[in-house]
């Protein structure tokens, strides 16, 4: 039975890492995929998901008038063995595409697979991860860790200078120099740093 998947995390836990893989296997076993990302993140290029790790792959582009439903509606005529919509991103869908989403789940039968960051650089909630939390059939969290060891599960944003900020739009394309992954405890503290911790040169007289 098709389903509706959302693949959630902080930032860095190998999202679109997955989301290529799990592409890779459906291919490997004769099976046709479609693959989308957004079309403001365009850290790789526009109209391509890559991995940290190297891995990378062509994709369609989705904007805020884009409707899935439709385009994925025509893809299956002409596209033989159809078997996995993925999206990556996910965190920037509208309420319009997730139920677009639902509805290529439920009229055409297809598994749709989606892989985003829940909340933001304030702790809120994204759109896109507001609905799929309230609608997707199956929650699959990815883990990542925080400097200290335990789970992360915050995205903090800072400045040029590697400090923690608070305040700024909600969306700001940005890599590993601008957002790092935190537990709970380190992002409402603020340290996006481990403690430095004093070093004592023993030396033998």
């Amino acid at each position: 039975m098709a389903k509706l998947y959302f693949y959630y995390s902080a930032m860095n836990a190998g999202k679109t890492t997955t989301l290529l893989q799990s592409s890779y296997n459906y291919r490997e076993r004769g099976m046709n995929t479609l693959l989308f990302t957004a079309d403001l993140d365009d850290r790789f290029g526009r109209g391509k998901i890559a991995s940290r790790i190297g891995l990378s792959s062509e994709a369609h582009l989705y904007d805020e008038a884009f409707n899935f439903f439709d385009f994925i509606k025509a893809k299956v005529q002409i596209t033989p063995n159809l078997k996995c919509i993925l999206v990556d991103e996910a965190q920037f869908l509208s309420k319009d595409h997730v139920r677009q989403l639902c509805d290529v789940v439920d009229n055409l039968k297809l598994p749709v697979l989606t892989y985003g960051i829940r909340s933001d650089f304030q702790g809120e909630l994204f759109p896109g991860s507001y609905y799929l939390l309230a609608w997707a059939d199956e929650l699959i969290e990815l883990k990542t860790i925080c400097h200290c060891g335990r789970k992360a599960t915050m995205n903090a944003r800072m400045n040029a200078q590697g400090e923690f900020i608070t305040q700024g739009e909600q969306i700001e394309i940005a890599g590993n120099d601008r957002y790092i992954a935190l537990c709970r405890e380190h992002f409402h503290t603020g340290q996006v740093q481990p403690e430095s911790h004093c070093v004592i040169d023993m030396k033998v007289a």
